[in-house]
């Protein structure tokens, strides 16, 4: 297939998930990746190559906004790459030893559906935390901003710098690995690190983090030919209109509601993935 045939089952498929993107804010590659591997039969290895590339195209849209809003906390996704950045090229390196064949594949597709168990516990704490919240009356309220005068390691400082560092590891290595994880489970991560940062603040710098993250991942994957360039092509074409009906669409359908019914999904999506 050329580079830029176009396969109407593929940019539907970048619809779809793009709209749940949108409608949920949950990132798409705990959508795409199962969706590619289960409906359309593609190799693990190469639905989450190509997926890890469609996440670093997509979010990169995110990151002129957000910053010219001020929600980007630029020396904690600097950290959070730090640790992330070394942990994904160990990854890919580890990944390039690994024999091929379905012992292979059948690792990555265990990651795979062990990310969205992770992902979906995410997904429910934070609807409970707000569901709890929204029970006593009124939405969440945003908590301050910590101080940024304090510098890291100093006596009483809001920045744990090897904290954020370890954090990045741990996900440079998960979403290297099953291409989940850099959007539910870095936000939920990041509002334990940093309980006084705003959520705006918390998902513009996740985002900031994200894309240097999966570049990184997809780049190394596709360096070991696990990328379809003809499905990225596709997966792009549906995907951006997509985003932008379910951002719309988000308005008439509370949180409290998607957040939950998208993690049972995720749930059972995730039980298909290891026992498939």
């Amino acid at each position: 297939m050329d580079l830029f045939s176009f396969d109407p089952a593929f940019a539907l498929s970048g619809l779809a998930t793009g709209f749940l993107v949108g409608l949920t804010g949950v990132g798409g590659g705990s959508l795409m990746t199962p969706l590619l591997v289960l409906l359309f039969g593609i190799a693990p290895s190469t639905a989450v190559g190509t997926d890890l590339l469609y996440a670093s195209i997509t979010k990169v849209t995110g990151i002129p906004v957000h910053a010219r809003k001020g929600h980007i906390d630029w020396r904690v996704a600097g950290w959070l790459t730090l640790g992330s950045a070394p942990a994904a090229l160990a990854m890919v390196v580890l990944l390039s030893h690994l024999h091929t064949g379905k012992a292979f594949e059948s690792i990555l597709k265990t990651s795979v559906g062990v990310a969205l168990v992770i992902t979906a516990a995410a997904i429910l704490w934070r609807a409970s935390r707000q569901g709890i919240l929204s029970f006593t009356g009124g939405p969440e309220p945003e908590p301050a901003l910590a101080p940024a005068a304090l510098l890291p390691g100093a006596s009483g400082s809001t920045y744990p710098v090897w904290m954020t560092v370890l954090t990045g590891a741990v996900l440079g290595a998960l979403v290297t690995m099953s291409s989940i994880g850099a959007g539910a489970i870095g936000t939920v991560a990041l509002v334990f690190l940093y309980p006084r940062f705003r959520i705006t603040r918390i998902v513009g710098t996740d985002i900031a983090h994200a894309v240097p993250l999966t570049l990184i991942a997809g780049l190394g994957h596709l360096g070991l030919g696990h990328v379809n360039g003809p499905l990225l092509v596709n997966l792009l074409i549906g995907s951006i209109p997509g985003i932008w009906l379910g951002s719309h669409a988000s308005a008439g359908i509370p949180e409290r509601w998607s957040r939950p019914i998208l993690a049972v999904l995720l749930l059972t999506i995730s039980a298909r993935m290891i026992a498939h």
